[in-house]
């Protein structure tokens, strides 16, 4: 028979994964889909009682966004520039009624190569903070999701908070997504750019088993005026590290080739946001 149970504290919580295997309920978007028709047989571990995991708060060195917390609490929080395009992406993420339950933590768990909040992540350089009861550790975005539906998160472990280091949350940034429609759709490539004076940072997701931040591509970028050569910078850089894949969605050489379009967008639409700076 399995067990169900729903914590009040987070210690509680913590305290049960290390006694037993369990599965996480949170918002609950993405595991009952998962789930469909077949009987539960694994132990449901509900966090939705741990108010304490919810909300975003900003310390001396970092900006916390707690595990629970929604895209809809992200998109109305007051935030520096560089989250728009975590805002950006917040209200790509499915419905608007998905975006009131569905959680912060939860897509990143979930470890979807087409996950749209990882590239906005990746950018301000997020890092995912895991509890057990014995240890608190921290890793940052790139060394959690280790592939298409892989995490590093330990049984007794659980995400508690994503941090975002207050030296990367500068700058302007834009979020860019491409899919068979406007709404209620599965990204076929999608990304996010954040630039700041004489630096940068860009990264491609659906375009790879993790989202990817594109190194050639931030190298080409350094550096350089922001005039209308940016977009000719991006379109000739190296991006080796994208292994497309072809499915319903699109081909392959489509997603490689839409890749490069939709990050030329985002540049050009962060650097808008910075009219009047002489370096990206």
């Amino acid at each position: 028979m399995i067990r169900y149970a729903k914590p009040t504290t987070v210690d509680e919580a913590l305290a049960l994964l290390g006694e037993d295997r369990w599965r996480i309920l949170a918002g609950g978007t993405d595991f009952y889909p998962a789930q469909g028709a077949k009987p539960f047989r694994d132990n449901i571990l509900d966090i939705n009682g741990l108010a304490g995991l919810r909300g975003i708060a900003e310390t001396d060195d970092y900006w916390r966004i707690g595990a629970r917390t929604t895209w809809t609490d992200v998109v109305r929080h007051k935030l520096p520039r560089a989250f728009d395009a975590l805002k950006a992406a917040a209200c790509e993420v499915g419905s608007v009624q998905i975006q009131n339950v569905a959680s912060v933590a939860g897509n990143l768990c979930n470890a979807s190569p087409a996950a749209d909040g990882v590239p906005a992540l990746q950018v301000v350089d997020a890092e995912v903070e895991l509890r057990s009861a014995k240890a608190t550790r921290y890793l940052p975005l790139g060394g959690f999701i280790l592939g298409n539906r892989r995490t590093a998160l330990q049984p007794d472990e659980m995400v508690t908070a994503i941090r975002v280091p207050k030296r990367s949350a500068v700058g302007w940034s834009a979020f860019v997504k491409l899919g068979a429609r406007r709404y209620l759709v599965i990204s076929i490539a999608m990304a996010a750019a954040r630039l700041v004076i004489e630096d940068g940072a860009i990264a491609v997701g659906a375009c790879s088993a993790v989202a990817r931040r594109l190194a050639g591509v931030e190298a080409a970028l350094r550096g350089q005026p922001v005039t209308a050569a940016l977009a000719d910078a991006v379109l000739s850089a190296p991006i080796d590290e994208l292994s497309p894949i072809a499915d319903v969605r699109g081909s392959a050489e489509y997603r490689e080739h839409a890749a490069r379009e939709i990050v030329v967008r985002a540049v050009c639409a962060a650097t808008s946001l910075g009219e009047g700076k002489v370096a990206a």
